[in-house]
This record gives C-alpha cells, sequence and structure tokens, in this order.
C-alpha cells in the first residue's frame, strides 16, 4: 500500500512532478491535456520532456502551472486508455479525431480561402498560413487513411489473436513497428506545421481590422490544433507503445 508520501509523489501535482514527462502526467491525469495546452506545452511529440523542462523552453512559470494543474478537474470525455481494449481505443481515435480532422479540413480549407481573398492584401502572413495549412491537411488525409486501411485493422487483428491465444498472420510490413515509425515521424511534422502556423498568426492575434470570419478562423484553427494534439498523443503515448509489447509478447521475441 502506498504511504501518504508516496501517493502525494505519484499525484498529477505532488512536489516531484516537475521531473516527471509531461507524457506520465497526462497518462495518470488526462485533464492535465488541458492545461498543457493552454500554456504551450507539448504534451503529445514533446511528451518525453520532463514539466521543469517544457515550462523552461516555452518560457513559462513552473509554479503557475503545478497551480493550473491541482486546479483542473476532469470531463466526461477525461478516459483513462491505458488498460481499454487495443481496437476500441483505435475505434475512438477513428470516429472522434478522424472524423472531426476531415471535417475541419473541409471547413477551414474554404474559412481560409475566404479570410485570405479578403485580408491577404493588408496581412500577407494568411497566404503563408494557407500554405501550411494546405500542406498539413494533405499529410493528414494520406497519414490517417493509412492508419485506417492498414495499421489499425492489424492492431486488431493482433489483439484478436492474442485473445484466441493464436499467432497472428505476419503483415506485409513485417512488424508493427514500422509504420510506428512512420505514423510517429508524420507526426512530428505535423505538430511543426502547427507550430508554424501559431508564429505566424502570433498566437492567433486576431488584428484590429480582423473582421467577423477571421475571428471565427483564429478561434478555430487553435482548436483544430488542440483537438490533433490529443488525437497524436493518444497514438504516440499510448496505441503505439501498446501495440508493439502486445506483438513483441505473441510472436515471442523482441522485434
Amino acid at each position: 500500500m502506498d504511504t501518504p508520501a508516496d501517493t502525494k509523489e505519484n499525484s498529477a501535482s505532488g512536489p516531484a512532478i516537475a521531473a516527471r514527462s509531461l507524457r506520465e502526467i497526462v497518462l495518470q491525469k488526462p485533464a492535465s491535456a488541458r492545461v498543457f495546452e493552454a500554456f504551450g506545452l507539448d504534451y503529445c511529440c514533446g511528451g518525453a520532456h520532463t514539466l521543469a523542462e517544457a515550462c523552461q523552453a516555452a518560457n513559462r512559470s513552473i509554479e503557475e502551472v503545478t497551480a493550473a494543474l491541482e486546479k483542473s478537474e476532469p470531463t466526461s470525455s477525461d478516459k483513462d486508455w491505458r488498460s481499454a481494449p487495443l481496437s476500441e481505443l483505435a475505434q475512438h481515435i477513428v470516429d472522434t479525431h478522424h472524423v472531426l480532422t476531415q471535417a475541419e479540413i473541409a471547413r477551414l480549407t474554404g474559412l481560409i480561402r475566404k479570410v485570405v481573398t479578403v485580408h491577404g492584401q493588408n496581412h500577407p502572413e494568411l497566404f503563408r498560413v494557407q500554405t501550411t495549412f494546405a500542406g498539413l491537411a494533405e499529410e493528414l488525409r494520406e497519414h490517417m487513411r493509412k492508419e485506417e486501411d492498414l495499421l489499425f485493422p492489424y492492431i486488431a487483428q493482433m489483439e484478436e489473436a492474442a485473445r484466441s491465444k493464436r499467432r497472428p498472420t505476419e503483415p506485409i510490413f513485417r512488424t508493427v513497428q514500422n509504420p510506428v515509425a512512420v505514423m510517429t515521424m508524420e507526426h512530428e511534422a505535423s505538430g511543426q506545421a502547427l507550430e508554424r502556423m501559431r508564429e505566424t498568426t502570433k498566437n492567433y492575434a486576431v488584428p484590429s481590422d480582423g473582421c467577423t470570419s477571421y475571428q471565427a478562423l483564429y478561434h478555430a484553427l487553435p482548436a483544430f490544433a488542440a483537438d490533433l494534439h490529443q488525437h497524436i498523443h493518444l497514438e504516440n503515448n499510448i496505441l503505439f507503445p501498446r501495440a508493439i509489447e502486445l506483438e513483441s509478447e505473441l510472436f515471442g521475441i523482441s522485434r
């Protein structure tokens, strides 16, 4: 049984939290993701960094972030996916994040075009936002297709094989580690594109002459980024590591 000191140290807001990775904190307390999002701390692709390192890199006060973590409360959407069936998690990613991403890509592409047409002459940075978003959208469509057509079905097959106590059929990509490595690199590229848009827009600051559509765009883009960060977190920090571990157990070797 944990002692009171152990419980405090292992909590998502204890005194040793500065030395814990962002990944660990969010895995234990999913509500922490919203805090990190608000402070601009990368808990998905940069989840291996400690809270102290992330705060220093983002020029944020660790005391302020820690205080916000202590006050953060879970919502109905804050599910702990660490022990859920992998197929359930993969389907959640598709139904929640892939669906939203596809819909928002279509909506935001039109909204960006409209804002660029009206304000591009006075705000040339909008053209850079448009180009970056178009590239990101194209990459995400292909990325999600590969997950839905190849990677996620194989993960479900492995899980079914484990339930049936048999070895799964070896996939065309030989080991799940290969597509996971590709997906992880693509996640990193997506994160960089999101960061470029944030920097280009000066953290989505609407100029004084910004119309309602301009305001709507600069409200929607960070929301799009927040959902994509959560999407990447679920894959990088939960689904992919567990899939690699499951495959190793099924084949009885380190592949």
